[in-house]
Parts: structure tokens; sequence; C-alpha cells
């Protein structure tokens, strides 16, 4: 188990993150895909981005809008992993993904 991040180390793992946000003990980020079916491709690539590290997001899909929220439950908080995972699905969902406000 990775131990805890300190605020300071979540915010400058933050700093080279820009698409995601924090709020509380978990990274936040929503993507919106052009249609359902590149949605559920993010969401596989996402997946086994994820299933290589052994470390899952928590995803909501609702049409072709996803949101992905980290955080190490084991931790109780963020750790490196979290920080790893969001530069995943970053990665994962490529430029195909546009923020959504």
């Amino acid at each position: 188990m990775t131990g805890k991040l300190s605020d300071e180390q979540i915010a400058a793992g933050l700093a080279d993150l820009p698409n995601w946000h924090r709020e509380g003990d978990a990274l936040l980020r929503t993507v919106k895909a052009p249609d359902f079916l590149d949605a559920i491709r993010m969401v596989v690539a996402v997946a086994e981005a994820a299933e290589e590290m052994g470390h899952h997001p928590d995803i909501d899909i609702r049409w072709r809008t996803l949101h992905f929220a980290l955080t190490t439950h084991d931790a109780g908080g963020l750790t490196a992993l979290d920080l790893r995972l969001a530069a995943a699905v970053d990665t994962a969902v490529g430029d195909v993904a546009t923020p959504s406000g």
C-alpha cells in the first residue's frame, strides 16, 4: 500500500494534470466523447490501464459523458497511485475527449 500524500504533494501533482481537480479525498475528471461508442472505447482503454496498475477508478457513464473519480481506499485518501492513474486516464481518453463543465 502506498502512503497518503500531503496537500502540497497533491497540489504539485495536479499542476501536471490540468484536466483534474480535487474534491476532498478524490481526484475528479469529466470528459465528453463524440458519441456513446467512443465513450465505451474510452472506458475500455482506462480499464486496461487500471488493470495493469492494479488500481481502479470509479467510472460513471452517462450516454457520452464520463465521470472519473480516483482515490486509494486502502490508504484512506490520495496517493501517488491516484496521480499515476490520472495520467493514465488522460492518455487513454486521448484527444478525442473534450472537457465538460
